[in-house]
């Protein structure tokens, strides 16, 4: 029998059927009877040692840096950063004589510009340019013709050598690198100038100087001539080395340094505030 209700009447069917087990029966398991087939294992991989695995932190000062934040102050800078930038602190705090504090006197970007360009008509010779020209010189004396000219006015550098043209004036302009380090290997030079009367200019700086003369850097170079077209530039810069450098008193008496931080300004600022409002006050209190 079997119910169905539609609704709140109710009807009653009889049903039949032939229950028959055979109709009921599961299909046979695929493969129950065949072996089953082995499934080939994966080797666990080795870790890479030029590739170590690094997994990244999403905690707080972890991998991910939020975006924009200036982490420069936190950085560990090479030690010759380092070092060079204490000097500079120290150049400032300490203070320094006049001999040193000179060299922070170089001459302005445009005067420098106008000096470079001059030396740059007279670089010296590539070793393969010279070599060249030995060889035509040999080859013209061989054969009996006349040799081709001397080598044209060109700069003259290493620090023995500019020094010994100085000592017998032979340097008609000397110029001096601002960075050299130590500073003792340049630090009598300005001295010897105004001794031998050689006008000299501090410039900026030793890199600049050594790409004039294919050099990685020079603490010292010097013109002994140049041609007659550009004599009137040379003396321009000769007089301007004597005005700024060989004459100037004031660069050989002034005191550089004692420049003090931000902090110990600040401080100083706010003690010699408090001691002005004490004075204040005695004196209202005197005129009471």
């Amino acid at each position: 029998f079997c119910s169905l209700i539609f609704g709140h009447k109710t009807y009653t069917a009889v049903v039949t059927s032939t229950f028959s087990p055979s109709v009921f029966t599961m299909a046979p398991k695929k493969g129950s009877k065949t072996a089953k087939k082995a499934v080939p294992t994966k080797a666990p991989t080795k870790a890479d040692p030029l590739f170590p695995s690094r997994p990244r932190s999403f905690n707080v000062g972890g991998a991910i840096r939020p975006a924009g934040r200036d982490l420069s102050r936190f950085v560990r800078w090479p030690k010759y950063v380092r070092i060079q930038r204490q000097r500079a602190v120290l150049y400032q705090r300490l203070k320094v004589p006049p001999s040193i504090n000179q060299f922070t006197k170089a001459i302005g970007k445009n005067e420098a510009a106008s000096v470079f360009n001059l030396l740059n008509k007279y670089r010296p010779e590539t070793a393969a340019a010279k070599k060249q020209r030995i060889k035509e010189t040999a080859a013209a004396v061989a054969a009996g013709k006349e040799a081709p000219a001397k080598v044209p006015h060109q700069i003259k550098f290493g620090l023995k050598h500019v020094t010994t043209l100085i000592e017998e004036k032979k340097a008609q302009l000397v110029l001096i690198a601002c960075d050299v380090d130590p500073i003792e290997l340049v630090l009598w030079l300005p001295a010897l100038c105004r001794k031998m009367d050689v006008p000299f200019l501090i410039v900026k700086d030793k890199a600049r100087l050594g790409t004039l003369v294919h050099q990685k850097t020079a603490a010292a170079v010097c013109l002994t001539g140049v041609n007659k077209e550009d004599e009137s530039q040379l003396k321009i810069f000769r007089d301007l080395g004597i005005e700024k450098f060989n004459k100037n008193n004031e660069l050989v008496r002034k005191w550089g340094g004692g420049i003090m931080g931000l902090k110990t300004q600040a401080k100083l600022d706010k003690r010699a505030k408090a001691i002005a409002a004490e004075e204040a006050k005695k004196a209202a209190s005197l005129r009471a």
